[in-house]
């Protein structure tokens, strides 16, 4: 190590950031003791405790009170779930999109935005804010989603993804930790690297997020936050008993917790009261429309409790300035005419269909998730990591996401890979792709 650049701590960490890169150090190794690699490299414990903090805050290392500091394993994977691999021979079932039947009424309603004598209107930007309507309509969906909130609550963002950061921006401090499932979505784990933020993984049961580990950690921890997917859960499809989401409430109010609850899959779901009802004065929800309606559909709304708007508002401001006027207006029209309920039961209906493919090929204990969930969670046999079963479905033409992907910090990766069910263009080629899944675990 070269001891004369810059700081010594920040060449510690390159140093070890290049030996996990280069897989020297593979994930899962757990590192000495900080005071015994200081003696042993002949520096200040303080540098060391520097370098590891850097890496943490990287998603390199996880440091856990009174088990020491691992290599993450999914230090080196990717955040980006968008297909790898394309072309006419691969069966995309990785990238998780709702099934297509929505898109004709999605055009009309387009055709007929762009005819009107005031469309030119939709090629300018306007502040958070100023479109009322808009923000009823808002209110209205998050109704749907089991969520009472008041137009002054409500804000835009370009998608749940833009949504999330901008939470994570305004709300949260370098080196703060949030808890999440072990196994979560990869989007807050690329915004949380990017922004120095901590993810604490908690594990999972049939019901969600495991209450009982999640105040453990609570109270072992200065906690800053709680991130939770309490329907369709991405990656596992898990959905939230009642009980459960008024636990995670509970646990949150107790510890002073922000909670940010994402309702992406709720929409599909319904039927359920949203944990943010049960802690309304410490809780954020986002409810998109690109896994509802349309991929294309980069439109999501935020409720946000009073003391906390405007700080959020800015972080929106900085990442995007505003939402696309097209896109907002073309999502609000959706709902306010009604048609977003018809597309919602088309959906259902035919992911209802393509579910049914895979229950014949791949049995329900195996293969988790509901008929209206648009993927699954595929549990392997123990002979097959995720990632050895992607790379093996991959070489026979299907594409699916691994565990590893959605794994956090040194949680060990599960033996199972997510099924996206509505990407592939029909039936008759998700029937094929599923065929091969089922094939390749016999």
């Amino acid at each position: 190590m070269d001891k004369t650049s810059h700081s010594l701590y920040q060449t510690l960490a390159e140093q070890l950031e290049s030996d996990i890169t280069n897989g020297i150090l593979k994930p899962g190794t757990k590192l000495p003791p900080q005071r015994e690699l200081a003696d042993f490299l002949d520096i200040n414990l303080s540098t060391v405790s520097k370098a590891f903090k850097l890496c943490v805050l990287k998603g390199l290392l996880s440091a856990t009170v009174g088990n020491g500091t691992f290599v993450s394993y999914d230090a080196l994977t990717s955040g980006r779930l968008q297909p790898e691999h394309t072309g006419q021979n691969i069966i995309d079932m990785g990238a998780t999109v709702p099934e297509a039947s929505g898109n004709e009424i999605l055009m009309s309603l387009l055709r007929e935005m762009i005819t009107e004598s005031k469309a030119t209107c939709l090629f300018n930007y306007y502040p958070q804010g100023e479109n009322g309507w808009q923000k009823d309509i808002a209110v209205s969906l998050m109704l749907r989603c089991g969520h009472h909130t008041k137009q002054d609550q409500i804000l835009f963002a370009n998608g749940g993804q833009n949504a999330l950061t901008a939470v994570l921006a305004a709300l949260f401090k370098r080196g703060e930790k949030i808890v999440v499932d072990e196994h979560t979505y990869p989007g807050i784990k690329t915004a949380a690297a990017m922004l120095g933020i901590q993810l604490v993984p908690v594990p999972q049961d049939d019901e969600g997020m495991d209450t009982q580990a999640l105040e453990f950690i609570c109270k072992s921890e200065k906690i800053a936050g709680i991130y939770v997917i309490p329907a369709c859960h991405n990656p596992t499809t898990v959905t939230m008993s009642q009980k459960r989401r008024k636990r995670v409430a509970w646990v949150a109010e107790q510890y002073d917790c922000l909670l940010i609850e994402d309702g992406t899959y709720q929409l599909m779901a319904g039927g359920m009261t949203a944990i943010s009802e049960y802690a309304a004065d410490r809780s954020i929800y986002i409810a998109s429309l690109s896994k509802a309606i349309a991929p294309g559909l980069r439109m999501a709304y935020l409720s946000v409790p009073l003391q906390h708007k405007n700080a959020v508002s800015d972080a929106l401001y900085s990442l995007n300035v505003a939402v696309v006027p097209m896109m907002s207006e073309l999502s609000a029209r959706i709902i306010a005419s009604g048609q977003f309920e018809t597309i919602i039961e088309n959906h259902k209906k035919q992911t209802a269909k393509r579910n049914a493919i895979v229950d014949q090929w791949l049995p329900k204990k195996i293969c988790r998730g509901a008929s209206g969930d648009i993927f699954r969670w595929l549990l392997l046999p123990e002979k097959y990591t995720g990632a050895a079963f992607e790379r093996l479905v991959l070489s026979h033409g299907v594409q699916v996401n691994s565990a590893d992907k959605f794994a956090v910090g040194k949680t060990l990766p599960a033996h199972a890979v997510r099924l996206s069910i509505c990407a592939p263009r029909d039936l008759e080629q998700l029937e094929q792709g599923v065929k091969i899944l089922a094939q390749l675990i016999r």
